[in-house]
């Protein structure tokens, strides 16, 4: 059983735009608040802030969670929930295997990095290999892409969904794969691709508290991107409390569609300089706290002139680093990883002997 939402809730649209706005999401950031304390944080009136309360105290699902805790799924239940969501493969054969199969339905994973390393090139990426038929080891779905910076080029996308639709065609062994391509086309992969552009952080707030009745629209979305999350977030916030505040709610908010909806959610996250025992770092930014929001982080970097993926948080795999490049078709292998060693890639590989692959038959 879970918690109800802000967005669930039978309250006026306005409210709940205005407790969102405030980092309000879930019953649980109700509690020990009094009205006056809603009042000031919200922007509501002392009326509202009373029924906003009522309504969440009273709400059985709120106080009953301790005996949800209980009635919860066993392990083997979620075991086999974890086994029949699949994952999105990037086509680096090392990064898929390092993160067990791919990018993970059902669970938020944030790429880090500096600017020009590749995050918005793999998330292109991932929004065309979404939508790989399943015959062929993929997952058949469509992608959302929330654009935070204007940084999506549809030609970028052109070049990938044209890459794998070709890739497709050479590994197709018999007539189903033959006839899945039929409808994996570019034209098909363009349409499968829907586009938000976000300019400030209430912009990205309001999309995100409109995420659910979006994916009940588009049953056949199965990835979330927003590329990125930090861009909106670390300009206008006075109060950094307030900042973090609403980064907590709306990543939990983001962890529980990704799980209910059985979806990929995809953030991208920029980099700061941090200052310790007088030395400077580059560190992934909006603070520590934010390090523990999602699922999975993984960070892009260089290594002088050498791309590389290191896998640093994963509750399921192995601290890993691959290395990668970016071709004209996409996220791709690293050239020379055919005569150099990855760097450390401990995850389990897919086995699937149809799902795609980097090399053609023919390498």
């Amino acid at each position: 059983m879970m918690l109800r939402t802000v967005s669930s809730s039978p309250l006026a649209p306005s409210v709940k735009v205005k407790l969102l706005h405030a980092g309000f999401h879930t019953g649980a950031d109700l509690q020990d608040v009094e009205p006056h304390q809603l009042c000031r944080d919200a922007g509501i009136s002392q009326k509202d802030a009373e029924e906003v309360l009522q309504t969440f105290l009273n709400d059985p699902r709120h106080l009953g969670c301790e005996k949800a805790a209980v009635e919860g799924l066993t392990a083997l239940d979620l075991l086999q929930q974890e086994q029949s969501r699949g994952s999105i493969v990037t086509f680096c054969s090392e990064l898929d295997a390092a993160l067990g199969g791919g990018v993970a339905v059902g669970r938020s994973t944030e790429i880090c990095g500096v600017p020009g390393i590749g995050k918005t090139q793999l998330c292109l990426q991932l929004a065309v290999d979404v939508q790989i038929p399943a015959c062929f080891g993929g997952l058949g779905g469509k992608a959302l892409f929330i654009d935070t910076e204007g940084s999506f080029v549809v030609q970028r996308v052109v070049d990938m969904a044209e890459a794998a639709v070709e890739h497709c065609a050479l590994l197709a062994e018999d007539e189903e794969q033959r006839r899945a391509l039929e409808d994996f086309t570019l034209e098909k992969i363009l349409s499968g691709v829907f586009l938000v552009r976000c300019r400030d952080y209430v912009d990205l707030l309001a999309e995100v508290y409109l995420l659910p009745d979006f994916l009940k629209k588009h049953p056949e979305v199965q990835l979330v991107v927003i590329d990125s999350i930090a861009f909106p977030f670390r300009h206008d916030f006075e109060d950094l409390s307030q900042r973090t505040r609403l980064l907590n709610g709306f990543s939990q908010q983001l962890i529980q569609l990704a799980a209910q909806r059985s979806i990929a959610v995809v953030l991208t996250n920029q980099m700061t300089t941090k200052i310790a025992d007088g030395q400077s770092k580059l560190v992934p930014a909006l603070g520590e706290s934010w390090g523990h929001a999602a699922t999975h982080r993984l960070l892009l970097h260089w290594d002088g002139a050498v791309r590389l993926a290191s896998l640093l948080k994963s509750p399921s795999h192995p601290d890993a680093t691959v290395h990668y490049q970016i071709a004209a078709e996409g996220f791709r292998d690293s050239e020379s990883d055919e005569v150099r060693p990855s760097v450390s890639s401990h995850g389990p590989a897919a086995n699937h002997s149809k799902r795609p692959r980097t090399q053609t038959p023919h390498d």
